[in-house]
């Protein structure tokens, strides 16, 4: 069947139809990650966007027990060809049964190097895929123009607490739309891991006097959170140590004072050098997000730089003044991607008072 990814700067890309065939409109955004598949469409962080894969052949591998959440969240899926034959000896299925059992439209057969291009010239703009030969451009474009991802945060957090059993520091766990791989890289290290709501009030996760603090990744505007900025503002004012990946960083950074804007067309790969500014190393890091922290607008009493993007300059890190909080735009935790970062996680079990 044939499908057409439509652009609301008018370009239109005709492929083949893949997953679901139901009709949608998200944000349009594109990952460089050679591998990985899986992992990206279970990140929480995609959800009110459609996926771009640049790596040309997706699915070869099909579905493993690898992914960062129970089930995919991206709107929707874009690919130059799609694997229907996969070959390993852990697959569960293919790609494409596994968006049709979650109701994922995608499109396959388009040129995405094209598509591609035409985000970074442009910038991230929003898009319909659509099975509709007989679509109208004018009718759909209002739908393009209108659409943004909204409260995200509330769609993809955990609905209860739930703990993950260690016999070392206790940590708290905020959950905006956390991967898996985050909880895991703290219990493998020996912490015990208790997993709260978005919206869980500050007072509640003090109460329970963990020895840590961990502030999650998840999708859309930073600004769109503004109950739970009021409550990490309350968490900041605590002495508990405090760790932030991604959306994380970029809430504590407004919950102190700092601005967010949004990118051009944001990192969403597993190739992205970052630099050290205590140490001069560079690390190659996993990320994904659209939005970055203002280091321009950053009072210096209350945090200074801490990382800092090789490629085009902008902020990857904060360590705030006088306080046990650092935060870190990019993913150590990694899955998919490098794991030359995944000393961060020993470093905040030190400012915990443990052992590496």
């Amino acid at each position: 069947m044939k499908a057409f990814l439509i652009l609301e700067d008018g370009t239109v890309f005709e492929g083949t139809s893949i997953g679901s065939t139901r009709e949608v409109v998200s944000e349009i955004v594109f990952n460089t990650s050679m591998t990985g598949y899986l992992e990206v469409l279970t990140d929480p962080s995609y959800a009110g966007q459609a996926v771009c894969m640049t790596y040309p052949l997706i699915g070869n591998y099909g579905i493993t027990p690898d992914m960062e959440s129970s089930r995919p969240w991206p709107d929707g899926f874009i690919v130059r060809e799609l694997s229907r034959i996969p070959s390993n000896f852990r697959c569960e299925g293919t790609i494409q049964d596994f968006l049709v059992k979650h109701d994922i439209p995608g499109i396959a057969g388009i040129d995405t190097r094209a598509l591609t291009k035409i985000l970074r010239e442009k910038g991230t703009m929003n898009g319909m895929i659509t099975t509709n030969e007989n679509y109208n451009f004018e009718e759909i474009k209002p739908k393009l123009e209108a659409y943004a991802t909204g409260d995200v945060v509330t769609k993809v957090t955990c609905d209860t607490s739930s703990v993950l059993k260690g016999s070392g520091k206790r940590v708290a766990l905020l959950d905006f739309g956390a991967k898996k791989n985050i909880a895991k890289s703290l219990n493998d290290r020996g912490c015990e891991v208790t997993i709260y709501p978005a919206h869980t009030k500050a007072e509640k996760i003090l109460s329970s006097n963990p020895d840590g603090i961990m502030l999650s990744n998840g999708p859309g505007d930073p600004k769109d959170c503004g109950p739970i900025i009021d409550e990490i503002k309350k968490l900041y004012d605590s002495d508990v140590p405090i760790f932030a990946i991604c959306l994380g960083h970029q809430l504590m950074a407004l919950a102190t004072g700092a601005d967010t804007h949004k990118m051009k067309y944001g990192h969403r790969g597993g190739n992205h050098p970052v630099k050290d500014l205590e140490t001069g190393r560079v690390y190659i890091s996993s990320q994904n997000h659209g939005y970055v922290v203002d280091v321009d607008k950053l009072d210096s009493k209350v945090a200074t730089p801490a990382f800092v993007n090789v490629n085009d300059g902008t902020n990857e890190g904060l360590k705030y003044t006088g306080k046990n909080i650092f935060t870190v735009q990019f993913h150590p935790e990694a899955c998919p991607g490098p794991q030359d970062s995944g000393y961060l996680f020993d470093r905040f079990i030190n400012m915990m008072g443990g052992e590496q």
